[in-house]
């Protein structure tokens, strides 16, 4: 059975950040989330010369004050807002995972000129000298979720 190395993710400030095409996960004062919304959000048309991501919208914790909210209190999290575009709001609640999700990605290869050649018995016939590995990028343990329908507003809040 083929298996897969997986590493814990490197932390180190000298490592060239990697162009990566997925978003970004999203993060709550408490950690990352995954967003579930019961619905579908339309996209505008993507243009060759626009942006390589779609903003959708800004997502408001108005119960969380950094400030004053001890991290053990949870309160902040049975109301969260996101304004969709100009003209809507969903209002949904922040909810811990049963069971908490790894991010995982394809650990960068880093060439320093070894190769590793087959042996007489023929092993390595067939494989690129190089093994697949990856490693854990992130440990999601929250979802946020809409399952009411969009509200129409007047106007978004100010960017802060």
């Amino acid at each position: 059975m083929p298996s897969i190395p997986i590493h814990m993710p490197s932390r180190s400030p000298s490592a060239p950040p990697t162009e990566n095409p997925l978003p970004p996960l999203l993060h709550t004062p408490s950690g990352l989330a995954l967003v579930e919304i019961q619905g579908t959000v339309h996209f505008p048309t993507p243009t060759a010369s626009g942006p390589p991501s779609t903003q959708i919208g800004k997502l408001v914790f108005p119960h969380y004050n950094p400030d004053t909210n001890d991290p053990s209190d949870t309160k902040w999290m049975k109301r969260v807002y996101l304004y969709v575009g100009k003209g809507q709001r969903m209002t949904g609640e922040c909810k811990k995972l049963v069971n908490p999700i790894a991010v995982i990605r394809k650990k960068e290869s880093k060439d320093d000129g070894d190769v590793e050649m087959g042996g007489v018995d023929g092993a390595g016939e067939g494989d690129t000298g190089k093994e697949e590995e990856l490693e854990i990028v992130e440990v999601v343990r929250y979802r946020i979720v809409f399952s009411a329908r969009p509200e129409p507003i007047s106007g978004v809040p100010e960017e802060s």
